[in-house]
């Protein structure tokens, strides 16, 4: 304990955490991190400060809900005035390195969705831009100038292999590396040079296909080599590190690469309990989700929600399945390098999501404002050889408790300002939880699913029970899981339920004066 840790933190994109064996799930094969969470602690109720990719990523970097970093949804880059975890610990000696996906800065050339076209927009934001490069992630600028890079260090990482985009369509320096490979690269990448899969209802809206990209230049293994490279960088250093290796699978579309796509059959996975079970009390933005699947209107070719049939879950889960093994070989590969090199007996080892994917739960696929258990819980695994005891743990963990738990493990001094909390101590056996209730934001730029403007709610978890408050309208949700663990049964209208509901909205409101800024500390009394 007096040599300063080394850290690996691993992250994949839209993973549930009950699609891993250590939680319980007896089809997919993860035997790597299965035996990772075997020598270290399983965080059984870890949550998302919010299911959106960009401002969660930015809550795991500072320790701080979207409402505060200012990323609040897709679209908003984070400010480089804003503290993170890695130019913290690169400030105190550490050696610090990003690989695979960031999204912190826009990597889009789309326009945004929101203020919409002919709604009013100001000329001048309240706060104004940051000083420092922005843009930096924006593909196109990759695929226009060979010379565009990272300007380092990016949010305190000193070297950054980047992976840009999802499935097997992805820019960056992953797309520079596989064109110096073959010349035939770009013949390999992407739906048109797909190979034909017909049978597969997916492929026919372009949510998933069969790469001709192999598996060992796939994105998902090119992320493990340079991890396993900047592993014997760090080694010669001598310097403590950080290092954030981010998967971006198994995001959809899926294109899991050779063997994995057909590891898991669609016809050998079965449909969620949720998917046939009958709902009470159905919230009207599902039910207009499914009116749209049921007069065939729904948009399945975006990254919006959309409502499935059965046959599409159990092809995403299946697909979802072989990514998700890919990746489990990947991190082996890992752990591996960092055994052979003799710097596992001092590196805690993590492992989580940045959000998950409903994958048929309530008839839905892919993500959206409906905090449903399937999409708001991720996977935590904390692997600290230095520690006497492993386990498991039901008390509650999100995302904003990463970096102050690396800090505290680091002997590094976490920042006022920070909403996350250690769970050091937990995972250590000496307190059974640093959290009573659990708030989740989401502010969205999109105008649907019946909302009389974009969507935006906030949720609170507290014990068996979730409440989930909408803007601009006069209904929400409410659940206790401990009578309906798979939340078919809208409680906010029950009259015998409006004690419980009074109880959460308050819960509600006092955390999000919790949650309100507490940084800067004040100078003068007056």
């Amino acid at each position: 304990m007096d040599q300063k840790p080394n850290f690996i933190l691993f992250i994949t994109d839209q993973h549930r955490a009950d699609h891993l064996g250590c939680y319980g799930n007896p089809i997919v094969r993860t035997p790597n991190l299965d035996a990772l969470a075997a020598s270290g602690w399983v965080a059984d109720e870890f949550h998302v400060a919010t299911p959106i990719c960009m401002p969660n990523r930015a809550s795991l970097m500072t320790g701080r809900m979207p409402s505060r970093h200012g990323v609040r949804h897709n679209g908003i880059e984070l400010s480089l005035d804003e503290r993170t975890l890695p130019q913290t610990l690169l400030d105190a000696g550490y050696a610090t390195a990003h690989v695979g996906k960031s999204h912190l800065q826009n990597i889009e050339t789309k326009p945004a969705g929101f203020p919409k076209a002919g709604d009013p927009r100001l000329g001048r934001e309240a706060r104004r831009e940051s000083a420092g490069r922005h843009g930096q992630e924006i593909w196109k600028r990759w695929e226009d100038n060979p010379d565009w890079d990272i300007e380092t260090p990016f949010y305190g990482f000193e070297t950054v292999d980047l992976c840009i985009h999802h499935a097997d369509d992805e820019y960056g320096h992953w797309r520079r590396w596989i064109r110096s490979q073959t010349k035939d690269a770009d013949k390999l990448i992407g739906p048109a040079n797909a190979i034909p899969t017909p049978e597969f209802e997916l492929s026919k809206f372009q949510q998933a296909w069969l790469t001709r990209v192999p598996e060992e230049l796939y994105p998902t293994s090119w992320i493990a080599d340079r991890a396993i490279s900047r592993l014997g960088d760090m080694k010669a250093g001598g310097k403590p590190f950080f290092m954030h290796c981010s998967f971006p699978d198994p995001h959809h579309p899926y294109t899991p690469p050779g063997k994995y796509w057909d590891m898991y059959r669609p016809e050998d996975v079965p449909a969620p309990a949720s998917f046939h079970a009958a709902h009470k009390k159905l919230p009207p933005h599902l039910q207009w989700l499914y009116a749209r699947r049921e007069d065939k209107t729904a948009v399945k070719n975006t990254q919006a929600l959309f409502s499935c049939t059965e046959r599409e879950a159990r092809e995403a889960i299946a697909l979802n399945y072989g990514s998700i093994s890919m990746i489990d070989d990947a991190i082996g590969r890992v752990l591996a390098e960092l055994r052979r090199l003799g710097l596992d007996k001092n590196t805690v080892v993590i492992f989580t999501a940045d959000h998950a994917d409903f994958l048929g739960d309530h008839q839905l696929l892919l993500k959206g404002p409906v905090h449903y258990r399937g999409l708001t819980r991720v996977p935590f695994i904390w692997s600290d050889p230095a520690a006497n005891r492993a386990g498991r743990s039901s008390s509650f963990g999100q995302t904003t408790d990463i970096a102050p738990t690396i800090l505290e493990r680091a002997g590094v001094e976490a920042w006022n300002g920070m909403q996350g909390r250690s769970l050091l101590a937990t995972a250590n056996g000496q307190v059974d939880g640093v959290r009573e209730d659990l708030l989740i934001e989401e502010e969205g730029q999109r105008y649907y699913m019946g909302f009389p403007d974009r969507v935006r709610l906030r949720s609170l978890l507290h014990g068996h029970c979730r409440i989930s408050v909408y803007d601009g309208v006069r209904w929400g949700e409410l659940y206790d899981r401990a009578a309906d663990p798979d939340e078919l049964h809208n409680l906010w209208d029950e009259p015998g339920s409006r004690g419980l509901r009074a109880e959460m909205t308050e819960r509600l409101a006092r955390a999000m004066i919790a949650h309100a800024e507490t940084s800067p500390y004040p100078t003068q009394i007056a």
